[in-house]
């Protein structure tokens, strides 16, 4: 996309929502830490069940490496990959103990030596908790910027690279929120509901989806071409039966 193209593409998906943020519920920069670790290969919303009533006892490191692996594996058993992630988060809550005074660090390259922190989880923590200018490339970011045309790449990092080369201010600091909405709720995977996208005009995207009404109801020609291919199958299938009474001639057996 050309300069203006971008941020016409931003400044269309601000208006339609003026302040976004992650659909993770948190209470403090820890908690938040914990929920985007949890959060990988899972929905939010999975992550938010699982999460609500363990967060009224949980907000602290501290208090995780106190309730223990076992009883963290328990709390978030609906979780997939909850074993590997109850590992994890008991060893980071350690880590920021340890390390940092129970204080969640502030940049990207004390987050990634945490257990289980990756670059998009330091990002979206930077960003969300502290509001750094990062872009957190997950599935929804990385399928919008390629479909779209906005930041094509062949990996998350490429994506990011580009996205932080390409947006203009004001739009950097919630730029990813906006677009892992956007891929969350209208460019979807199977089906992006193309037909009510604020930036369609700007998408290179070819086969834009048509509404609904217009996917279920066939067209006249369709109708008409269903109709003649039925008829035509249907003379085959009575050309190609015997008539009735007609005698077939049978080979003579042998003396």
């Amino acid at each position: 996309m050309k300069r203006e193209q971008v941020f016409e593409f931003f400044r269309r998906l601000a208006e339609a929502n003026p302040s976004p943020t992650t659909e993770l519920e948190s209470g403090n920069s820890y908690q938040l830490l914990v929920a985007v670790a949890l959060s990988a290969q899972a929905t939010d919303a999975s992550v938010n069940i699982a999460c609500r009533p363990l967060f009224t006892r949980i907000k602290t490191p501290r208090q995780m490496v106190e309730l223990g692996e076992d009883s963290l594996r328990n709390a978030i058993k609906t979780i997939g990959l909850f074993n590997t992630k109850a590992k994890n988060v008991i060893a980071l809550s350690q880590a920021l103990i340890d390390q940092h005074g129970g204080e969640v660090p502030r940049t990207r390259e004390l987050l990634q030596e945490l257990p289980g922190v990756g670059r998009k989880t330091a990002n979206v923590v930077l960003n969300t908790a502290f509001g750094e200018e990062t872009f957190a490339v997950d599935t929804h970011v990385f399928r919008v910027c390629n479909r779209t045309g906005l930041a094509p790449g062949k990996t998350v990092d490429e994506v990011e690279a580009k996205l932080e080369t390409i947006v203009p201010q004001p739009f950097r600091r919630d730029a990813h929120h906006w677009l892992i909405l956007h891929g969350r709720y209208t460019c979807k995977a199977r089906l992006p509901e193309c037909w009510r996208c604020p930036v369609i005009d700007l998408c290179r995207y070819k086969p834009k989806t048509p509404p609904p009404e217009e996917r279920t109801k066939p067209s006249a020609a369709r109708t008409a071409s269903r109709a003649s291919s039925r008829a035509r199958t249907g003379q085959a299938r009575t050309a190609s039966r015997p008539k009735a009474n007609r005698s077939r001639s049978r080979p003579n057996r042998l003396p």
